[in-house]
């Protein structure tokens, strides 16, 4: 099979042969038919987080594809099923937070494309019971995108408790903002979207925000403090200083929700005005497999909308490079 393998944290991706992947126990073999192209898969690649991947590793942890063959003991799929592949490859399944539905949480877990093979390959190996099945009738291409920028901006705005009257911001709309835009107003918030790129307000525009803020051409913040400010501010954008724009935004009693993860691993907020505004701060790491079930529901029943470009495997490194120049519109997917 052919795979995108980092090699090294200072070389570009490069295209290799690979032997097919055998399913051991509690394993599943998928044919990989989209497979999304996350900026957790450019940070992997540059080894830019103070937890490392080994090269050689394939990326990848939005894979969408059909099962192909089953190892010893798999019960949980069947061959010819399709399945969506998430950053949470596995987890213990006994300690606290795996059942207590916080599996995301183990300690014990293994992340696909990082500490195992990922899906930007034609074939991938994946633990059946962390493999979610993928309803009739969702275009795979639009399940990738699902996968992690989708059940990673639904599971934020659950733990921000959005509430129908609440005002939103999304910092940062692209593949995963334009997401989470539509998951805030699902669960009822009036939205405010916040970037730097015109076009990208005006997919904002189109998705249903009530309010955008052209980041680039104008403060964020003082900006939002004129609408009244925001009760939740769910910050995409990998920078520091966003952050800090964001929790300025917020009225009193307000929730900021952290979900990108710069690369300087620090940030600066006031103390005074975090505790007399009494606003809370809360970090949020992708969903379970049950919020992923309920991502594809929502889509299945016709209820978001996923902006996609299709792009071949051979062109990963040029995807990259588009992604890192903001020349893409929301969300890349890779076709092997």
């Amino acid at each position: 099979m052919r795979a995108s393998v980092v090699t090294a944290f200072d070389r570009p991706m490069q295209i290799l042969d690979r032997a097919v992947p055998e399913p051991g126990p509690g394993q599943i073999l998928v044919r990989i038919e989209a497979s999304g192209l996350c900026h957790t898969d450019i940070h992997a690649a540059r080894g830019d987080w103070p937890v490392k991947p080994a090269p050689p590793f394939v990326p990848g942890h939005e894979g969408v594809g059909v099962v192909e063959r089953r190892g010893p003991g798999v019960t949980e799929h069947v061959v010819g099923d399709r399945v969506a592949l998430p950053w949470l490859g596995s987890a213990c399944g006994t300690c606290r937070y795996c059942v207590g539905g916080w599996e995301t949480l183990c300690e014990a877990q293994l992340n696909t494309g990082y500490s195992v093979d990922g899906a930007h390959a034609e074939y991938a190996v994946a633990a059946a019971r962390y493999a979610v099945r993928v309803p009739d009738g969702i275009n795979p291409f639009e399940a990738a995108p699902l996968t992690c920028a989708g059940v990673t901006t639904y599971k934020a705005v659950k733990v921000a408790g959005v509430r129908p009257g609440d005002r939103v911001a999304i910092f940062g709309i692209g593949g995963l903002g334009h997401l989470a835009l539509q998951y805030a107003q699902l669960f009822g918030g009036e939205t405010v979207a916040v970037d730097v790129t015109a076009d990208k307000l005006a997919l904002a525009t189109e998705l249903g925000a009530r309010h955008t803020v052209d980041a680039a051409g104008q403060d964020p913040v003082a900006a939002i403090t004129a609408l009244g400010g925001v009760d939740v501010a769910i910050v995409l954008a990998a920078s520091p200083r966003v952050i800090e724009q964001a929790h300025r935004s917020l009225r009193r009693g307000g929730r900021l929700v952290l979900v990108s993860l710069p690369r300087e691993n620090a940030i600066t907020l006031p103390v005074f005005e975090t505790v007399l505004k009494g606003i809370t701060v809360v970090g949020s790491i992708v969903g379970t497999r049950a919020d992923l079930a309920e991502v594809f529901a929502l889509h299945a029943a016709g209820r978001t909308r996923v902006v996609y470009e299709v792009r071949k495997l051979d062109e990963i490194n040029e995807a990259v490079e588009d992604i890192l120049a903001g020349r893409v519109a929301a969300r890349l997917v890779l076709q092997p």
